[in-house]
């Protein structure tokens, strides 16, 4: 396999496997199941964008769940709340199949507002593809150190002092 498909087949095994990210403070176990589905799924779009060049970034769902988590921890600024029920009400009604209730909908976001929401779906999204190669090295490193162990204990040592 030449690299660009083997890059291409870890891409979309990442999206399969990798980790949520959530905001710490034990709310993960939380998210709905469908949404943590909806995060799959959107993830194998922008998956589909990247093979036609689009640069790759978090998905309206993970913002969702990663907002979700951080309102359940601590208070959100008038700015992040904006943001929130923004990405709520577009994750819901695209994959609930149901409208946002008119008193909390949020159609449209500021510039300011809308560059938050990109820095946080880049972020999430390089931080979800650090988690996964994290956890990759740590089984190279533990299969390595078992191979050199084998090793070691099928060959005697010549000297011992």
């Amino acid at each position: 396999m030449s690299k660009n498909v083997n890059s291409m087949v870890d891409d979309l095994v990442g999206t399969l496997t990798d980790p949520i990210i959530v905001y710490p403070g034990g709310w993960g176990d939380s998210l709905p199941e469908w949404l943590k589905n909806a995060i799959t799924l959107e993830r194998l779009t922008e998956n589909m964008k990247e093979t036609k060049g689009w640069q790759p970034t978090g998905t309206d769902a993970e913002a969702c769940a990663y907002l979700n988590t951080a309102s359940l921890t601590m208070p959100m600024d008038s700015d992040w709340s904006q943001i929130y029920l923004y990405v709520a009400g577009k994750t819901y009604t695209r994959w609930s199949k149901s409208e946002m209730p008119d008193d909390i909908r949020v159609d449209s976001l500021t510039d300011e507002q809308m560059a938050d929401l990109k820095r946080l779906k880049d972020w999430l999204y390089r931080r979800r593809t650090t988690a996964s190669q994290e956890v990759e090295r740590t089984e190279r490193r533990q299969q390595k150190e078992g191979e050199v162990a084998k090793r070691k204990a099928k060959q005697p040592a010549l000297f011992e002092f």
